[in-house]
């Protein structure tokens, strides 16, 4: 199967933070991950640590034997922090502390010269880097511009779809962009909200080489296991294909 999950083990950290235990631990997780078939292990590391924390990301620097991406904000603090560990992948995502979780697309077109500044901190550092977008063909040609090496392509409004003709052009708008970026050479992701019953639309994309999906796995992983939630989720990727 060329197309990689990566999973997301966030809300496994959200479920320790809720008691502030030592459990359950996203590195085990990563790590029962990776025995299931995962090819990276992703984590956003946020300003205000609500769930994963910098002792997560210094044991996965570690332990992850994949890929380790590293969702982050374009901040000096942050970038700081990617330079001590050296993800293999740093995500740009854009933050904001009252959101529940990253509600739209990074805006590079509005901000390019900030953006770049960071990216090319990044590669001096041999980070590669992808920009979390939304699947907009102005956003793909920014991303370009300020020499992005990949881009995720911002599922949400997709799931969200309320009706099959809804479902149907916020498909097409995923489809666009993810054939436009790949014909600039960036690598492209897709990822939010995904989950068992709209993953192979996606999956069938065949410019698109990485998902990235944590709520829904460890969701299931609850019900099921971590093991089993990852291998159902790669099946069907697999039969998408």
């Amino acid at each position: 199967m060329g197309q990689r999950l990566g999973v997301n083990v966030d809300h496994v950290a959200t479920l320790r933070q809720a008691r502030r235990t030592v459990y359950p631990d996203p590195v085990t997780a990563a790590a029962l991950a990776e025995l299931a078939g995962a090819r990276q292990i992703t984590i956003h590391l946020r300003e205000d640590r609500r769930h994963i924390q910098d002792r997560d990301l210094r044991i996965l620097r570690d332990t992850v034997q994949t890929l380790l991406n590293l969702e982050m904000a374009a901040t000096a603090e942050m970038v700081k922090i990617a330079y001590e560990y050296k993800p293999d992948v740093v995500t740009l995502v854009p933050e904001r502390r009252e959101e529940l979780t990253t509600e739209g697309g990074l805006e590079v077109a509005g901000q390019r010269e900030s953006i770049a500044k960071i990216i090319k901190n990044l590669k001096d550092g041999e980070i590669a880097v992808s920009l979390f977008i939304d699947p907009d063909l102005d956003q793909v040609r920014a991303s370009h511009k300020v020499n992005a090496d990949r881009v995720e392509l911002h599922t949400g409004r997709y799931c969200e779809a309320r009706n099959d003709k809804e479902r149907a052009r916020e498909l097409a708008r995923i489809v666009d962009a993810a054939k436009a970026s790949a014909k600039l050479g960036m690598g492209v992701a897709a990822g939010h909200g995904l989950n068992y019953d709209n993953v192979q639309a996606i999956a069938r994309i065949q410019e698109i080489d990485e998902l990235n999906i944590g709520h829904a796995i460890v969701g299931r992983a609850v019900l099921v296991g971590f093991e089993r939630a990852v291998r159902e989720m790669l099946d069907l990727m697999r039969d998408a294909g």
